[in-house]
């Protein structure tokens, strides 16, 4: 089974558990199942060496009866409409789980940005835009950054949609730059959000944060960030890993340093003092706390056992199955499920497109700030109602974000 359609099949059977426990109308079931509407596009543009070149591209949005959608655009080789579907339902709990004026969407593209220019990503991102345009904008679909998409393309995506409608809208995207309307901070809240929710998780606990061991997959912007925000918190880092390999090292590593050494040598393997593992290794390693912040379905059925964290915080979208949700709860290790824990990232977009509809601009202070606050309520709200309903987090994060849906759906009615 391709891994786009693995993972639609995994946030179908969240929602079927989320619609089971709050005892859901069948036919708002049925609605929360498909998407509002999937665009598809064909995207050609002139290569740098003249040939012409197509890639395919979509938009899903998902559901809207909470707030305009809001989802990221990644550009991957292995993107698929199933994939967007589900990071775009997805995006549609994780708004409602940390009440932000939501809905959720998802957009990709299906190319490999590592083996393209400058240019040819820039000429793709605004041929893209161009082919979505109907269906974005501040009130209806507000984009934002995702797996190799960065604040340079969210650049070219406002620009496009402004030079469109003749005038400047920053308010059309997040994560810009923020000389045009950017967020401060905003690169780094997705991970401040995860260790935000690592830290709550081990008080619940009794786990000394300040000390804490740490392994982290996947050191893009998430990861990196993730590790350099739990170092600078006192936690010691003890394995990182990207898509090559990984190392390992339980003296404790600073992320700075490997961060340089990976900008040198295109990896983090390799480094020095320290052994080498595979990414498989480094979710087994024995650690207090695990993020997993590549890509989905890395912890299954088939290695959750091995599983030694006492805490796994999904810094990454969907990056354990149901099967292995149920194996780490039976083994009391407490999971943050991703529509919380990297909830920072919309958190802050939010913030941004707060900012830019009244043209303001808040510190790093501020913005850090309202950031702990929502996320702090938004873990508290889960963490009491996974109590009360004696679940793991995952299944109370989704009763909590679909049932907030639902009750928007059911207020708002059908029209016509």
């Amino acid at each position: 089974m391709e891994e786009g359609q693995k993972a639609l099949d995994i946030a179908l059977v969240q929602l079927k558990i989320a619609a089971e426990k709050l005892n859901l109308d069948p036919g708002i079931h049925e609605m929360l199942k498909h998407p509002k509407r999937s665009l598809i596009v064909s995207l050609a543009i002139k290569m740098d060496n003249d040939e012409l070149g197509i890639f395919t591209g979509c938009r899903v949005q998902h559901n809207d009866a909470r707030g305009p959608f809001k989802g990221g655009i990644r550009y991957h080789p292995n993107v698929t409409l199933e994939e967007v579907t589900a990071l775009a339902m997805w995006m549609t709990w994780k708004c409602a789980v940390v009440d932000i004026p939501y809905g959720g969407a998802k957009g990709g593209i299906c190319c490999n940005p590592k083996a393209m220019s400058t240019g040819e990503l820039e000429r793709l991102t605004r041929r893209y835009t161009s082919l979505i345009l109907d269906i974005i904008g501040p009130y209806r679909d507000v984009p934002a950054p995702d797996v190799y998409t960065d604040a340079q393309i969210m650049a070219w995506i406002m620009d496009t949609y402004s030079q469109f409608k003749g005038y400047s809208v920053p308010e059309c995207v997040t994560g810009k730059p923020v000389s045009i309307g950017g967020l401060e901070g905003r690169t780094e809240a997705t991970s401040r959000g995860v260790i935000i929710c690592a830290r709550e998780a081990a008080k619940r606990i009794g786990l000394e944060f300040k000390g804490a061991t740490v392994a982290i997959q996947g050191f893009g912007t998430v990861g990196w960030n993730a590790a350099k925000i739990a170092h600078d918190m006192g936690c010691k880092i003890v394995a990182v890993s990207d898509s090559v390999g990984g190392v390992y090292c339980p003296e404790g590593l600073n992320p700075r340093y490997i961060y340089e050494h990976k900008s040198e040598t295109g990896s983090v393997i390799n480094y020095k003092g320290c052994e080498n593992i595979t990414n498989e290794d480094l979710l087994t390693t024995k650690c207090d706390i695990l993020i997993p912040a590549a890509l989905e379905n890395q912890i299954t059925e088939a290695n959750a056992d091995k599983i030694k964290a006492k805490i796994v915080a999904e810094g990454a979208n969907g990056p354990t199955t149901p099967e292995a949700d149920e194996v780490l709860y039976e083994k009391g290790i407490t999971l943050v499920p991703d529509i919380l824990a990297n909830s920072g990232g919309v958190t802050a977009s939010y913030f941004e497109w707060a900012q830019n509809l009244t043209r303001e601009h808040w510190t790093l202070e501020k913005v850090n700030r309202k950031l702990e606050n929502k996320i702090v309520k938004a873990f508290n709200d889960v963490h009491k109602l996974a109590k009360q309903e004696e679940s793991d987090m995952r299944t109370a994060a989704l009763m909590l974000g679909v049932g907030r849906v639902t009750e928007a759906i059911k207020i708002r009615g059908l029209w016509p």
